[in-house]
């Protein structure tokens, strides 16, 4: 019979896991999960599927130690998302019992892993489960769920993914938020207090340079939750107005029928064109109510000042007009095009107030070394504290090794 070590005669130096939910393309989450790897070079990467391109990302790939059951399940390129209900079972069956640390990049499912009374769980959340929680009826009606049959079979998929989301919150020893907004929302959805440790951005590679033009820009994947409808109609009403989208997805065909001469899609972009469309753009505009919302902060970044809707991350990382005497943007407070019209106008009438350097300084407080010295500085004191409240070894090295800044 295999009887697992106490903590008294486990390693010194504490094996550490990071599981992540799907990787499929080099976004959000998967640089926060990149920049946690980083402060933990011998950690293994897990997640529930992968369909991710190499050379999007080498270094995950690299660290990926397994997925689920969920990763041999058919037509998984285009139907992964229709998996959703076996991904709470999948998540469970993630062997990770060889560990001390695990910690969990959660939008999903990856908080539900399950782990020992001898195993420190920690938890970063993007976000609780929009679907399942504050935004499920916005997320049936876009999806043309909000009736019939069909509606009603998703309904009750999600309310028994949200029962299941709800118990596993359990299994966290400790939350971790990207923003004060999360951390707000863990806390109505799973009654849950957690530190806020905002996302890393890659500021060397987003910075100032060359002369503003005369558009104004918006980028995002077009989902409808992102709100790149609600600019494109906004525009569409001003034609004095040049507006570049940078972005693809479900919604091009909707916005391709209203958008009008003065604006321009232009689709996917590389990384460098987006960077240099946010060097030249007159603003950046951003509609969507956002957990963080990453985009905003690179244009900021490269000294564009941002219009974008007053909830969700754009309040903790945009510098509104009249709040102090270097502002980096505008915040409008309904989705709608005459609020975005009036930003809009606010901003042309006071464009003098905002200056591409305190745009790029407002940036540089999410910078990636910021995060990894946090991130490395939380585990390490987390793990501390949990050796002193679970056994004899609290007299032992207790830190993570961190990375060399």
């Amino acid at each position: 019979m295999l009887v697992k070590a106490d903590l008294s005669t486990r390693r010194s130096a504490p094996r550490v896991a990071v599981v992540h939910e799907w990787m499929v393309m080099f976004a959000g989450s998967e640089r926060v999960v990149q920049h946690i790897l980083r402060c933990f070079p011998s950690a293994d990467l897990y997640a529930v599927l992968s369909i991710m391109d190499r050379d999007e990302a080498p270094d995950l790939i690299d660290r990926l130690k397994g997925t689920t059951f969920i990763q041999r399940m058919p037509w998984l390129r285009k139907m992964y998302r229709r998996y959703l209900p076996l991904m709470p079972l999948a998540i469970e069956q993630l062997d990770l019992s060889d560990y001390d640390i695990v910690i969990s990049s959660n939008h999903a499912v990856a908080k539900g892993v399950i782990t020992g009374p001898d195993q420190l769980h920690i938890s970063y959340v993007h976000s609780p489960m929009r679907y399942a929680w504050d935004m499920q009826q916005k997320y049936l009606k876009e999806s043309g769920l909000d009736r019939g049959l069909k509606g009603y079979m998703a309904r009750r998929m999600l309310f028994k993914v949200r029962m299941w989301d709800a118990v596993s919150a359990n299994r966290v020893d400790y939350f971790l938020a990207n923003s004060h907004y999360i951390k707000r929302r863990i806390a109505k959805a799973y009654r849950r207090d957690a530190e806020v440790i905002y996302p890393p951005v890659d500021l060397d590679w987003f910075s100032p340079e060359g002369e503003r033009s005369d558009y104004y820009l918006t980028a995002s994947r077009l989902v409808p939750y992102k709100q790149a409808q609600l600019v494109v109609e906004t525009f569409a009403k001003m034609p004095g107005r040049r507006l570049v989208v940078i972005g693809d997805g479900p919604e091009m065909a909707r916005i391709k029928r209203i958008a009008t001469p003065n604006i321009e899609l232009v689709g996917h972009q590389p990384n460098e064109a987006l960077r240099e469309h946010m060097r030249r753009a007159r603003a950046f505009v951003f509609a969507a109510e956002e957990d963080f919302g990453i985009m905003p902060i690179e244009a900021q970044a490269c000294g564009a000042p941002v219009i974008a809707f007053g909830r969700g991350g754009s309040t903790e990382t945009v510098v509104p007009l009249g709040e102090g005497n270097r502002p980096s943007g505008i915040l409008f407070d309904e989705q709608t095009p005459d609020a975005l019209a009036a930003a809009i106008e606010l901003f042309e009438a006071n464009e003098t107030a905002f200056r591409p350097q305190a745009s790029h300084e407002n940036a540089m407080r999410f910078s990636a070394p910021r995060f990894e010295r946090e991130m490395s500085q939380y585990v390490t004191k987390a793990w501390a504290d949990w050796l002193r409240a679970n056994g004899p070894r609290a007299s032992r090295e207790t830190a993570v090794s961190q990375p060399t800044k």
